[in-house]
Order: structure tokens, then C-alpha cells, then sequence
């Protein structure tokens, strides 16, 4: 179920209401996928020969693609809202607007650019590729996290679906999956991959604090919003370090 509404690769599937609070906990696994899928790209792409230029271009969309675009969604939408510096209510409905605005485009341009950038730095130098698995999976349980333990923005949505009455396991074992992940970036790169899982984390609570000090809640397009940040972060450092 968690693959099938949080991934583009096609898995058989069945919807269940009664397992849908078990999602969230699953949201990390798929971040493994997307991860191991961007680490491969990254791999062909290096040693294809093909133009730094259009092998950046490429290697920036791989995550995007896999995950079925449904988190550039959620961060248009909240940039849209966060950005009109409304009163709460008008942000509100300009989350649910269908419409696209121009702080979405806006928005969007300044990810691709930045994404871009990281990613022609990290295919003409040398860099330890194998972070890049590590960056999807922080992303992804900052954002199961805040669904488990963060006020919902309203009563219905899928947010609410997704929370167990009891899910104290759940977010023990969203975080012993996040402390996994820092401590392999450690094991690949040493200090480098601390400092860029600690980039994605910190993106993650930094975008997620904005977001939800604005709306006074957590949603799916704010969770997708902060994921979106998360990994422009953490794939920024792994291009500085």
C-alpha cells in the first residue's frame, strides 16, 4: 500500500483500511528504493559519457520520477499558501486550490536550479555516491514522523488515516530507522556523510517548522513540502563536502 501511493514502480497492491496506519512506518522503506534507484543512476551516469550538463539534468529527476512526482505536488501547493503571507484561513484555501500560483512557480524554479547545480557538481568530481541512498530515507521518516506525532491540520485527509490510536512502536521504529540511516552514512563517508545526513535532517525540521508554525498543523502537502526541502539539502551538502 505504501508503495503504491508513494512510488511510481509498479508493485501489486491491495488497499486496506484496517492496515492503512501501518503506512507510515513503512514510508522509510520506500525512501530505501527511491535511494538505491538514484545511488544505481548515478553509477550509469558516471560512467556513461555522456555531457555533464544533461547527466546532472538527469540524475536531479531520478528521485522525482521514482516517487510519481507526488511530493513536488505538496511542496508547490505549500509554497503557493506559506508564501501569500495570508491570514490563516486564506492560506488554507489556497492549499487546497487546485490552481497553480505564481509562488509555485517560483518555488519550483529555485528547487530545479539549486538540484541542478548539486547535481552537476556531484557528477564532474569525485564524490561518494552511495549517500544518495541515505538522503531518501531521512527524508522520508522526518515525514512519517511529523504525521505520527504532529497535530493534524484538520480532521479529515489522509493524515488522520494514517495515525494509529497507539503508535508509540510506530515512531520508535520511524527513528531507530533514521538513527540507521546517519549512522550508515557514517559508515560510507565518515564525517562527510554526517555532515550530509545532518544536512538533510536539519532541512527537514527547519522546512517542517516553518510550514507548521504557519498552518498550526501537519498535512500531506506540508509533510511533502518538507520532504521536498529535505533532500535538496542533504544532495547540496553531498555536492559542497
Amino acid at each position: 500500500m505504501t508503495f503504491g501511493m508513494f512510488c511510481a514502480v509498479p508493485l501489486p497492491s491491495m488497499w486496506d483500511d484496517a492496515s492503512a496506519d501501518k503506512m507510515m512506518p513503512c514510508l522509510p522503506i520506500v525512501g530505501i528504493a527511491v535511494g538505491a534507484a538514484w545511488w544505481g543512476a548515478a553509477e550509469l551516469l558516471a560512467i556513461s559519457g555522456i555531457h555533464t550538463a544533461l547527466a546532472a539534468a538527469l540524475l536531479m529527476l531520478v528521485p522525482y520520477i521514482i516517487a510519481g512526482l507526488i511530493h513536488l505536488d505538496g511542496y508547490m501547493d505549500t509554497s503557493d499558501a506559506i508564501l501569500s503571507r495570508r491570514t490563516l484561513e486564506e492560506k488554507l484555501r489556497i492549499l487546497k486550490d487546485p490552481h497553480t500560483g505564481s509562488f509555485a512557480v517560483i518555488m519550483i524554479a529555485v528547487l530545479f536550479i539549486l538540484q541542478f547545480a548539486a547535481a552537476f557538481a556531484i557528477v564532474g568530481d569525485v564524490k561518494p555516491l552511495a549517500l544518495l541512498v541515505v538522503i531518501p530515507i531521512i527524508s522520508r521518516c522526518g515525514s512519517a514522523a511529523s504525521v505520527l506525532c504532529l497535530k493534524p491540520l484538520t480532521r479529515e485527509g489522509y493524515v488522520n488515516m494514517f495515525r494509529p490510536e497507539k503508535g508509540a512502536l510506530h515512531k520508535v521504529f520511524v527513528f531507530a530507522i533514521a538513527a540507521a540511516a546517519v549512522y550508515l552514512s557514517f559508515m560510507i563517508a565518515g564525517y562527510q556523510g554526517l555532515i550530509v545526513a545532518s544536512a538533510g535532517i536539519l532541512g527537514y525540521v527547519a522546512a517542517m517548522a516553518y510550514a507548521y508554525s504557519g498552518f498550526k498543523g501537519i498535512s500531506g502537502d506540508l509533510a511533502g513540502f518538507s520532504l521536498v526541502v529535505s533532500e535538496l539539502c542533504g544532495f547540496v551538502a553531498l555536492a559542497v563536502v
